[in-house]
C-alpha cells in the first residue's frame, strides 16, 4: 500500500471514530430527556401553575405535552390535551399519581392549544407554536 492510502484509510477511520464519539455524547442526553417525559423531541414550553406543570415538546410536525404536579402524593384528578387549529384535542383525564399524558397530535405548520390541570388549578396557553 502506498502513503496516499495509507493517510486515506488514517483519515477515514479517524473521521468514523470522531462521528462514533458525537453520537455517544448527544444519544444518552436526547434519550434521558424523552424518557423523563415520555415525549419525543426537545422541549420548547413550560406552563406552571399553582399545583403543577405541562411540559410541551416538539418533532417535527408532532406536539407532544405532559402535566406533571408540583408535589407527590396520592392519586388524584389530572389531565392535559393538546389540539391542533382546525381539530378537536387529543385528551387524558383520570386519577394519576405521578402525571397525566403524554398526548401528541400531528400539528404541521398549525397553531396548538394546550391545557393541563392538576386537582382544581389548572393553565391554558392559548394559540401557540404558530
Amino acid at each position: 500500500m502506498n502513503s496516499g492510502a495509507i493517510r486515506r484509510w488514517f483519515a477515514l477511520g479517524a473521521a468514523a471514530l470522531a462521528a462514533s464519539g458525537a453520537l455517544a455524547l448527544v444519544a444518552p442526553a436526547e434519550a434521558e430527556a424523552a424518557t423523563a417525559a415520555n415525549c419525543a423531541g426537545r422541549e420548547v414550553r413550560t406552563l406552571s401553575f399553582a399545583t403543577g406543570t405541562v411540559h410541551v415538546y416538539r418533532q417535527g410536525g408532532y406536539v407532544c405535552a405532559i402535566t406533571l404536579p408540583k408535589t407527590s402524593g396520592g392519586r388524584r384528578m389530572m389531565s392535559v390535551s393538546v389540539q391542533a387549529r382546525g381539530n378537536r384535542p387529543v385528551v387524558d383525564k383520570g386519577r394519576y399519581s405521578h402525571r397525566a399524558g403524554p398526548v401528541t397530535v400531528h400539528a404541521g405548520h398549525r397553531c396548538v392549544w394546550v391545557k393541563g390541570s392538576v386537582g382544581r388549578s389548572s393553565v391554558s396557553s392559548g394559540w401557540i407554536l404558530c
